[in-house]
């Protein structure tokens, strides 16, 4: 049971059974959370499973005044507004900020022959392209499928690198010596925008 002073009577959705609006549910949740990163998750999911959107939730976040997470939460719904859908890939934002390397463009759509598709990172100008997969990208008609996309991407002419999540998050090194040696094999240099 959590107790909040932050509640007002717009809160409240009162069709059907009353209940928090989502946007408010969310915040309320990520703040009372255990960790910082089952906070981000929470804002990270409510926003990739359509619950909510990003102003809702940023409007809801703005009335936050004085909590811990506060200055978390707000970096998080900044990444989440930029493109980033899950933790993975929050976590790759962070590493590459860490290192220097440019800021990319996030959940980039892409057309081949077999339909649209989204690109978790994409750097537009030096034509590289970073795949993290979960754990569902194993599944076999999943892991085809990302094979085929990949092999359309690659035949335009970018480089295609794929990180999957367990080694990210186990060991990020070598994965982000690789993106960043293909960045520089493109052009990029540090200090470069």
């Amino acid at each position: 049971m959590h107790e909040t002073r932050r509640w007002r009577d717009e809160d409240v959705l009162t069709t059907g059974l009353p209940r928090a609006r989502p946007e408010v549910a969310t915040v309320q949740a990520a703040l009372w959370a255990r960790t910082d990163r089952e906070a981000s998750l929470l804002l990270v999911s409510a926003v990739q499973q359509r619950v909510t959107t990003i102003d809702p939730l940023a409007a809801v976040l703005d009335r936050v005044q004085r909590d811990r997470r506060r200055t978390l939460l707000r970096a998080v719904l900044h990444d989440v507004a930029g493109g980033v859908h899950s933790l993975n890939e929050l976590d790759f934002a962070a590493h590459c900020r860490t290192r220097g390397l440019p800021e990319p463009d996030r959940q980039v759509v892409t057309r081949s022959p077999s339909g649209s598709s989204y690109l978790d990172v994409r750097w537009r100008r030096w034509r590289v392209v970073v795949e993290i997969d979960g754990i569902g990208h194993l599944e076999p008609a999943r892991w085809i499928d990302d094979s085929l996309r990949h092999n359309e991407i690659a035949l335009t002419g970018d480089t295609v690198l794929r990180i999957p999540s367990l080694g990210l998050r186990l060991d990020p090194a070598p994965h982000l010596d690789t993106v960043e040696r293909a960045l520089r094999q493109a052009g990029w240099s540090p200090g470069t925008r």
